[in-house]
């Protein structure tokens, strides 16, 4: 027998396969669209089963790359709803394989179709399959943080203006890549506390204990940011030691924009 999923997006499809089942359910080789849509997909879904993501080396950290969707998968792997392994051999098909069916992930014009068989014999070779495929994967470990607790530690340990102007800004973002589709989590986090007159040793010491950078990754970026006139510094004495860092927006265009507006504001400054 076969079935079909129909649906708009990849996101509406996944849910589908989920709702099928409350067993693992591996994704295998799926597009960079598929892992990113998997994430929000994920995140949203109360009681979504185990998913185990089979993937190509590259093409994880390609799409692990953006901020958003890397902090994101972070949070879903400590929470157990989420592993990622890799592929030695990438096959040429996308697939979604649960206990009761398989389905091939098929993108067509504005459609997305979960095109299936729940063929017992079939399901079971297949289940068993990547079953085994997944114990003798290697794992992908992330080195990005868990969104939850980037944002629980900056309302904490900076305040919570400027842990509210950071999700205003990745709230207006599509990406978080750095490459010119989205800014950066370092040039975030610096626009955000340069929004609040934060300390540069306060943000890049919070930057680098939460893993998102080193501290000295946060001085580059703060460099370059006040080369290009979004930033400014001034200097505050401290009892003992070397003056510390004020950070204060340096474009009158960014300190009228509201925390929604901040990402548009910055990246139409730094491509002019």
């Amino acid at each position: 027998m076969s079935t079909t999923l129909l649906q708009d997006d990849i996101g509406s499809m996944l849910s589908s396969v989920f709702d099928e089942t409350d067993t693992p359910i591996y994704v295998v080789n799926p597009s960079q669209e598929t892992i990113s849509s998997l994430m929000s997909t994920l995140e949203r879904q109360d009681g979504a089963p185990e998913v185990r993501v089979l993937a190509d080396e590259r093409t994880l950290k390609d799409v692990m790359d953006d901020f958003l969707v890397a902090s994101t998968a972070a949070d879903l792997v400590e929470a157990g709803t989420l592993s990622m392994r890799l592929l030695d051999t990438v096959p040429n098909h996308s697939v979604a394989v649960t206990a009761d069916g398989v389905y091939a992930l098929v993108t067509i014009g504005d459609i997305v179709g979960g095109l299936g068989t729940d063929d017992d014999e079939f399901v079971d070779d297949a289940a068993e399959y990547y079953e085994s495929t997944w114990e003798n994967a290697a794992e992908y470990t992330l080195r990005t943080p868990a969104i939850s607790r980037v944002r629980s530690t900056l309302e904490t340990e900076i305040g919570p203006e400027t842990a509210e102007d950071f999700d205003s800004v990745l709230g207006s973002l599509a990406t978080a890549r750095g490459d010119g589709d989205g800014l950066d989590e370092v040039t975030i986090s610096l626009l955000v506390a340069a929004r609040n007159n934060e300390l540069l040793y306060d943000i890049s010491k919070w930057g680098e204990d939460v893993g998102l950078a080193s501290k000295a990754t946060f001085s580059r970026t703060k460099t370059k940011l006040e080369d290009m006139g979004l930033i400014d510094t001034e200097k505050v004495p401290i009892d003992v030691g070397r003056p510390r860092l004020r950070l204060m927006l340096g474009d009158e265009r960014l300190e009228d924009a509201d925390g929604d507006e901040l990402a548009t504001v910055a990246q139409s400054i730094l491509a002019a």
